[in-house]
C-alpha cells in the first residue's frame, strides 16, 4: 500500500491551493518542501529586525477572481485580506500625476485633470474591453481546453456590433500599438502599458495585446494584501491543510520523483528516503521538473520541455527598511509624515512607452537597464504590522535586469551597483528616497534563482509570449496539467495561466487530479471486490 495519495513536490502557492483542496476532499497528503519555510515566492520573513519583508510576489491583485479563499475557507485559519484603494499612482518628471483608483469615475476625474480627451477615451477603452477582459479571466480559471478557450476568449470578443474582428486585430497587435492607438497623453500609455509589461513580453512583441486589454479588469477586482505580509497567505494555507490531515515538511528537498512501468510511484529526497504515493504533484518548475525525472519521461515531452524558454531573467527587487515613506515633488507628504494615497498605491516610475522600450532594449544587449522602469510599493502605509512604529518598508522592483551580463561580470557583484541606480533613479522623482533607507536586501536574478528556485530569475517561470500560453504552456502535450508519466500533475507558475491570478494553477490542476483520483478510486474497490470473490470461489471449492 503506498504511503500517501498524493505526494505534492514544493510548498508554493500553487501547490499549497492544489493541497488544500485534495486535503479537504480527504485524500491522505503529504507537501515536501525544500526550504525552511512554506510558500515558495509568496512569503514573509523579517529580514532586517522589526521589518516584515516579502521575499516574492507582493501584491494579489487577481486572487480574489477565484473562489479558492472562500472555498478553503482561509480566514478561519488566519488570513485577513486589506483592500488597498487607489491601485496604482504615476508621478511624472513635469509635476504632474494621476490615480488609477477602483472606482472608475475617481479614476476618470484623475486622468481628466491631465487629458480631458484621454478621460473619455478612458472611459470607452473599459466599456470595449471590459467584457474580453472578464472573459480572460475566467479562461484563467479553467483548463486550457479547445472548447475552453472559445468559450471563454473568443465569445466575448463577439457582439452584433459588427466589430468581431476589429478586436481580433487589436488583440493580434503588440500593446504598444494598442496604447499608442487608444489614447492621446503619454502618460496613460506609460502606466497602462508598464503594467501590462508586468507579465514580461516587451510593448513591441506581437500578439501582447491582451496584456493592455484586461486592464479593465483592475476595476473589478481592486488590490489586495494580506495583513502582516504577502505571506500570510500561504501561512493560511499550510494551517488548513494540516487542519485536514494533510502533512507538510519543511527542509526536505526531493532529489527524484521514482517512475516504475512508465507511473510516478513516489519520490526520492536528498537524504536518500523514498516515500510512495499513488499520484505525485510537482509545483516545482517545469525545467526542475523533469530533472528530476531522470530520464524516465518519453523523448518526445524531454524535447517539447527543452524548448519551453526561461529567458534571460526578467526583473530584481531591492526590499528596504526606511525611516519614512518616500515623498514625491509630484504629490508631497503631508507635514506629520501621514501616509497618502500616494503611498497605498503601486508607485509606477515610467514617463513614457518610448522610456519603457529603451528600458528593454539594454536588457536584450545584456545590460541593465540605465534608465529602469520601476514599481515602488510602500505597503506599512495600509499595513503598521509591517514595520515599528514610525517607520517603513519601500520595495522597488524593477525591468529588465539579464541573469546574463553581456561584460561577463560577476552577477552577484553588480547588484549593489544596480541597486544603487534604482534608488537614484526613483529619487528624480521621490528626492529623499536616498536619505530614508535604513537596510536593504537584494534579490538579483541570481538570488531569485538561488533562494526561490526561479531559474535563471525569471519570476514567471518560462516567458509569457503567446507561444507559451494557455494550451502551449508548459508544452502542448502538459498543458491539461498532468505530466509526461502517468500520475504525475504539474501545477506553479510553469503552468496555465502562469503568472497573474494567484493560485490559479493550484486550483486548477487540483480539478484534474480529484476527476482522475475519484477514478482511480472506484478501480481500486472493483478490483478489490473482484479479488475477494476471487478468493472466496477458491475457497468455498
Amino acid at each position: 500500500m503506498a504511503d500517501y495519495d498524493v505526494i505534492i513536490v514544493g510548498a508554493g502557492h500553487n501547490a499549497l491551493v492544489a493541497g488544500g483542496y485534495l486535503a479537504k476532499a480527504g485524500y491522505r497528503v503529504l507537501l515536501l518542501e525544500r526550504r525552511h519555510k512554506v510558500g515558495g515566492a509568496v512569503v514573509t520573513e523579517e529580514i532586517v529586525p522589526g521589518f516584515q519583508f516579502d521575499l516574492g510576489g507582493s501584491a494579489h491583485i487577481l486572487i480574489n477572481h477565484t473562489p479558492i479563499v472562500a472555498y478553503l475557507e482561509l480566514t478561519r485559519y488566519g488570513l485577513a485580506y486589506l483592500d488597498l484603494d487607489p491601485l496604482f499612482f504615476a508621478p511624472f518628471p513635469d509635476g504632474s500625476h494621476f490615480f488609477i483608483w477602483k472606482s472608475l469615475e475617481k479614476t476618470l476625474e484623475s486622468i481628466a485633470a491631465i487629458s480631458p480627451q484621454d478621460a473619455d477615451n478612458y472611459r470607452a477603452f473599459v466599456s470595449e474591453w471590459g467584457p474580453v477582459a472578464e472573459g480572460m479571466v475566467a479562461a484563467f480559471n479553467h483548463a486550457p481546453s479547445p472548447l475552453n478557450m472559445g468559450r471563454y476568449l473568443v465569445w466575448p470578443a463577439y457582439r452584433p456590433d459588427g466589430r468581431f474582428l476589429d478586436r481580433v486585430t487589436q488583440a493580434l497587435r503588440g500593446y504598444g500599438q494598442v496604447l499608442r492607438e487608444t489614447f492621446v497623453d503619454e502618460h496613460v500609455r506609460a502606466l497602462i502599458g508598464w503594467m501590462a509589461a508586468q507579465s514580461g513580453p516587451p510593448p513591441t512583441e506581437p500578439m501582447s495585446g491582451p496584456f493592455a486589454l484586461w486592464h479593465p479588469m483592475y476595476h473589478v477586482s481592486g488590490m489586495k494584501r494580506p495583513r502582516g505580509g504577502s505571506g500570510m497567505l500561504t501561512q493560511a494555507l499550510a494551517r488548513m491543510i494540516s487542519a485536514h490531515g494533510g502533512e507538510i515538511r519543511t527542509g526536505v528537498p526531493v532529489s527524484r520523483i521514482l517512475v516504475q512501468q512508465g507511473r510516478a510511484v513516489g519520490v526520492e529526497t536528498a537524504v536518500g528516503e523514498r516515500l510512495t504515493a499513488h499520484n505525485i504533484l510537482s509545483g516545482a518548475h517545469i525545467h526542475t521538473t523533469m530533472r528530476m525525472l531522470d530520464g524516465a519521461s518519453p523523448t518526445r515531452a524531454q524535447r517539447l520541455v527543452a524548448k519551453a524558454r526561461v529567458g534571460n531573467g526578467f526583473g530584481m527587487i531591492v526590499r528596504r527598511a526606511v525611516d519614512a515613506l518616500p515623498n514625491y515633488t509630484a504629490l508631497p507628504t503631508a507635514a506629520d509624515g501621514t501616509p497618502g494615497p500616494q503611498h497605498i498605491a503601486m508607485q509606477f516610475i515610467c514617463p513614457s512607452m518610448a522610456y519603457l522600450e529603451r528600458a528593454y532594449g539594454d536588457f536584450l544587449r545584456g545590460e541593465p537597464s540605465r534608465e529602469p522602469a520601476l514599481i515602488s510599493m510602500t505597503w506599512s502605509a495600509a499595513d503598521p504590522t509591517l514595520a515599528p512604529p514610525g517607520k517603513h518598508l519601500m520595495f522597488v522592483w524593477g525591468q529588465y535586469y539579464p541573469y546574463e551580463l553581456a561584460s561577463g561580470a560577476n552577477r552577484d557583484d553588480v547588484g549593489d551597483a544596480i541597486a544603487d541606480q534604482m534608488l537614484a533613479t526613483l529619487a528624480q522623482y521621490a528626492p529623499d528616497a536616498s536619505e530614508i533607507v535604513i537596510d536593504r536586501l537584494i534579490e538579483t536574478p541570481l538570488y531569485l534563482e538561488r533562494e526561490l528556485g526561479l531559474l535563471r530569475g525569471n519570476v514567471m517561470h518560462l516567458e509569457m509570449s503567446i507561444d507559451q500560453m494557455f494550451s502551449f504552456r508548459p508544452a502542448l502535450t502538459m498543458s491539461n496539467y498532468r505530466g509526461p508519466v502517468k500520475n504525475l500533475y504539474l501545477t506553479g507558475a510553469s503552468t496555465h495561466p502562469g503568472g497573474g491570478i494567484m493560485g490559479a494553477a493550484g486550483r486548477n490542476a487540483a480539478g484534474v487530479m480529484l476527476h482522475d483520483l475519484s477514478r482511480q478510486r472506484l478501480w481500486r474497490k472493483a478490483r478489490s471486490l473482484v479479488s475477494g470473490r476471487a478468493k472466496c470461489a477458491t475457497e468455498a471449492t
